[in-house]
């Protein structure tokens, strides 16, 4: 996967070290998570709060770096505050805050990107690009987060294309935000099947699961 991502990279005049690789380990036990860090990979993605919990713990030794990128509920947000390094799916004010709220201060700062609703999808969680600058400038004023950017699960296409004009809708977003003062770092976007779109057009972060694990339990 490594080399898919700086094979890409290169392609599109990126350097390969700005784009980093976070293993979506989602419904996947502890055994396989343990056997990639063993490899060299540190940073893992969950979406399903009781499920994360039960490997950070039984992987707790190995000093893992646990994103949060699925949608989150409210009443779930401090188990998420305690254990996570990154929250990805951050689309209302709400849950920022009480992320904000629930940060405990014996922690860094938690990471946090803005979920963006690139496609339009009424099935799809995230802020439309209209409304993703003041959500942002919201989400920076909060203490115990750190805004670091966008993300987003554009719909679907196997047209490449089709696959950068979303990504694009991002990056130039992104670009807004910075023109706007925010300090901001991060493009997580592109999965398995897109991630050579996203990088073309920026990604910084890229979430793969399939294509490392296999197909999902």
């Amino acid at each position: 996967m490594r080399a898919r991502i700086a094979s890409a990279a290169q392609q599109f005049g990126r350097d390969p070290g700005s784009v980093s690789l976070l293993a979506v380990s989602k419904t996947w036990p502890a055994a396989p998570i343990a056997e990639l860090a063993a490899a060299g990979q540190r940073a893992f993605g969950e979406n399903h709060v009781q499920e994360a919990l039960d490997k950070i713990r039984a992987l707790a030794a190995l000093d893992l770096e646990w994103h949060f990128i699925g949608p989150l509920q409210a009443n779930k947000t401090r188990p998420v505050a305690e254990n996570f390094a990154w929250v990805h799916s951050v689309d209302r004010l709400r849950i920022a805050e009480r992320l904000s709220l629930q940060r405990p201060t014996s922690l860094p700062p938690l990471s946090v990107c803005i979920q963006v609703n690139v496609s339009g999808e009424t099935t799809k969680s995230g802020v439309s690009a209209a409304d993703a600058p003041a959500l942002a400038r919201s989400v920076a004023a909060l203490p115990r987060l750190r805004l670091r950017g966008l993300m987003a699960i554009p719909a679907p296409t196997d047209d490449f294309a089709g696959q950068r004009r979303a990504f694009r809708c991002l990056r130039e977003l992104l670009e807004r935000l910075t023109a706007d003062g925010l300090s901001v770092d991060t493009l997580s976007m592109g999965m398995s099947d897109d991630l050579e779109a996203a990088i073309a057009e920026g990604s910084t972060l890229v979430r793969v699961g399939t294509a490392i694990f296999g197909e999902r339990y």
